[in-house]
């Protein structure tokens, strides 16, 4: 009879344990199962396991928290179990040894309950715990129905537990949530690009394109138009004609029309608007006549309204106002696509000119208006923070004046030596001469790293 007792006592001590790890793993699986995987596993199996593994991802409060119950009475009960039957064993033992009746008892139960409660960890929750988070779906699979049971049992004593612990968390202004949020954050995606990228899951081009088009929703309209200074604009009183002209100068195809300065724009004009001109007319029709209503957007604005106010200007093209009601600048459907995409160009672009960034050995060539915050990432540069946002507004906050061409100078650097670093695998500064202005603007800068100590010799 006492054997017959603890072979049973032994097999209800595994059946506890095994019960403890469908516990375990319904509650790691459910965790970490994505709402659309599971939807997709019903579409696709759309047998009675997958309706219920779906019954539970979507009352997912209610099933953590039964599991939660029965991980507590399964962990409990095996304690019960293990205890007398694991010291029967260790207790002969402990007497040959030399140990006393009272003492071999004492220590049989301490190593019972050793013993007993590292065999529940590995097997009832470790391994369940590790198996759910490497095949979620798999273990979902496999405990969702007996976990159910369990659960349809003791539902009220469930539901009282988690209204309980709810009004504790309300008294402390936090609102419960019954499922997990399956969407993703923009930083959260970034890092998985990024993260991909780096061990070869995702190429560069298809990690910069994701991680532009994720960024483009946090950039404002300010971030990527083109800045007034490089407008060019024709006046209502110009013609179709000089119309024409600036077209086949410039390259553009879409121009401002002004009354006065760009502060006063009254529209915009197409160049095929010129062409719809007979050609005898060209040089008397003036562009006020044919300019289109242009709408006006504050720099402010994000990047997802500011693509819909392009896609909505009959003329692709949006005004920019500042803070004081003038035109900082205007978006084209081409700066918005170019900020996602990085630089396009068509037949009448002159690429090398309109490149920000060209690289010649370790020197690097930068158009005045790229922004700073484009620098650490292409070149490596990292420029401490101040009250300008492109390359340009950085120099003349370093010399104090408008530049001029020939200008050196060694650039500051942000006040963190893990920023030092760049491509070359060099540590030190970077000097930057300025090779051309464009009026009072900065139009290009070389960048060249130099050494710390030349870069002190330099500022001597």
């Amino acid at each position: 009879m006492d054997i017959f007792l603890s072979i049973a006592s032994l097999l209800g001590f595994i059946a506890l344990t095994a019960t403890t790890g469908l516990f375990v793993a319904i509650e790691f699986a459910l965790s970490g199962l994505e709402r659309s995987t599971v939807e997709e596993h019903v579409r696709t199996k759309g047998d009675g396991l997958a309706k219920s593994v779906q019954r539970d991802h979507n009352n997912l409060s209610f099933v953590l928290s039964g599991a939660q119950l029965g991980i507590t009475i399964t962990t409990l009960a095996t304690g019960f179990l293990a205890e007398p039957i694991l010291s029967g064993y260790f207790t002969p033992v402990l007497k040959l040894v030399g140990l006393s009746e009272s003492a071999s008892t004492a220590t049989a139960v301490i190593l019972a309950m050793l013993v007993a409660t590292l065999l529940s960890m590995v097997y009832g929750e470790l391994v369940p715990k590790n198996y759910a988070i490497t095949r979620p779906l798999a273990a979902a699979r496999f405990a969702t129905r007996p976990v159910h049971i369990f659960n349809m049992i003791f539902k009220w004593f469930i539901i009282g537990l988690n209204s309980s612990a709810n009004a504790v968390l309300r008294k402390f202004g936090i609102e419960p949530a019954d499922e997990l949020a399956s969407a993703r954050s923009a930083e959260e995606l970034q890092s998985l690009v990024r993260t991909s990228a780096e061990h070869g899951e995702f190429d560069q081009a298809k990690a910069r394109l994701v991680n532009n088009s994720l960024e483009f929703g946090e950039s404002s309209a300010e971030d990527f138009m083109t800045p007034r200074s490089t407008i060019e604009a024709l006046s209502v009183d110009d013609t179709a004609a000089d119309l024409l002209e600036l077209a086949r100068e410039s390259g553009h195809s879409r121009f401002p029309i002004v009354d006065g300065d760009l502060d006063n724009t009254i529209g915009v004009v197409h160049v095929k608007n010129a062409f719809a001109v007979p050609a005898d007319r060209r040089s008397i029709v003036s562009l006020r006549s044919i300019a289109r209503p242009i709408p006006v957007i504050p720099a402010s604005l994000d990047g997802d309204s500011v693509l819909e106010a392009v896609r909505s200007a009959g003329s692709q093209v949006v005004l920019v106002a500042d803070e004081y009601g003038g035109t900082a600048g205007l978006v084209t459907i081409e700066d918005v696509v170019e900020e996602i995409l990085g630089e396009v160009y068509d037949e009448y672009d002159d690429a090398d000119a309109e490149r920000d960034f060209i690289r010649d050995g370790a020197a690097w060539t930068v158009a005045g208006l790229a922004r700073v915050d484009d620098l650490p990432e292409t070149i490596g540069y990292y420029p401490p923070e101040g009250s300008y946002e492109t390359l340009g507004g950085l120099i003349m906050a370093v010399l104090g004046r408008i530049p001029e061409e020939g200008d050196l100078m060694v650039l500051p650097d942000a006040e963190n030596d893990a920023f030092n670093e760049f491509e070359s695998g060099i540590r030190g500064r970077w000097t930057a001469l300025v090779t051309a202005m464009d009026g009072r603007r900065v139009d290009r800068v070389t960048l060249q790293p130099v050494s710390n100590e030349r870069a002190e010799e330099m500022q001597r």
